[in-house]
């Protein structure tokens, strides 16, 4: 089987089943290992940005050498065993169901007038603080997790699997596990997850520059404004603290005529984030949905590209 046709496949079986919560997916494992990995670093290298490389080597090279070992292992026995893990390895470096599901209970919740439901649904997408989110917070939390989420959770396993297979995947997959474990900017991690942070703003990088121009031609399939997705892009999408995450949400905003960013709240302290967009309307609940149709329709576009 080609891998054109693996990646295919696994987009697709990602689609139907998404995260079955029984499967042993290797996203849970390699952050386990992370974990299991920083104390015994931490002792053994005095330096925290030392060990925190180090850990960076660790986990990435052993995610991309067990995926090394199973495809081979399993071709081994039979080229259709091969393919089948290929298949199933790609599989899990794709979130687009789960990205879906999540946000779907927030707009149900919303839609069945239950806020104190739709924070609690949305408090699984975003780390910020959802409690003290009106119904406006939640929908905006939910259009900026979808956003983001469709760079890291949909096309950048797309493109590092088309560039290096299941290995590149899931090697892709070790670094955004790293980043989300030790990524922090607080004092346990500032110096240890350093390189978890810039690896993964590394990894993305091209990625995020691909799926903007992408979700602006989206928006021109499913009756959005492109043009006001380019200029959002243009302007707004090098604001965001993170080099990459401002891309797609600029695009998204840009495309549904909203406003995303401002004032969040993390541990009860307020802090303010850039606005990206135009407020030429308020955001409604409908955005949720349109930010999902928005991210399918980029996955389909990358998957044909």
């Amino acid at each position: 089987m080609s891998l054109e046709c693996q990646i295919l496949a696994a987009f697709a079986l990602d689609l139907l089943i998404g995260d079955p919560g029984w499967f042993p997916h290797p996203v849970r494992l390699i952050g386990a290992f992370a974990q299991l990995s920083e104390k015994p670093l931490r002792r053994l290298v005095v330096d925290p940005r030392l060990a925190g490389i180090l850990a960076v080597c660790l986990v990435v090279g052993a995610a991309g050498l067990g995926a090394f070992i199973l495809v081979k292992c399993a071709a081994w026995l039979h080229p259709a065993a091969g393919d089948a893990v290929s298949v199933l390895l790609l599989y899990t470096s794709f979130a687009a169901r789960d990205l879906m599901r999540h946000s779907r209970r927030v707009y149900a919740a919303l839609k069945n007038d239950d806020l104190a439901g739709a924070r609690r649904c949305v408090g699984m997408l975003v780390g910020r603080d959802t409690e003290v989110l009106d119904e406006p917070g939640v929908i905006r939390a939910t259009v900026e997790s979808v956003a983001e989420s469709t760079v890291d959770g949909v096309t950048a396993p797309i493109f590092f699997a088309a560039v290096a297979g299941p290995v590149g995947a899931i090697m892709y997959k070790a670094i955004n596990t790293l980043d989300s474990t030790f990524g922090y900017k607080d004092d346990r991690y500032l110096l240890f997850g350093w390189a978890s942070a810039r690896l993964d703003d590394v990894a993305n990088y091209v990625p995020a520059r691909l799926t903007a121009p992408i979700i602006a031609l989206a928006a021109a399939v499913s009756g959005f404004s492109p043009r006001q997705s380019i200029r959002i892009i243009m302007r707004d999408g090098r604001k965001h603290d993170s080099p990459n995450a401002g891309l797609s949400e600029a695009a998204v905003a840009g495309a549904l005529g909203v406003q995303l960013g401002g004032v969040n709240y993390y541990s009860g302290e307020p802090c303010e984030g850039p606005r990206i967009g135009d407020p030429l309307r308020m955001l409604q609940r409908r955005d949720i949905i349109a930010a999902n149709l928005l991210m399918l329709e980029t996955s389909v576009f990358c998957l044909v590209l």
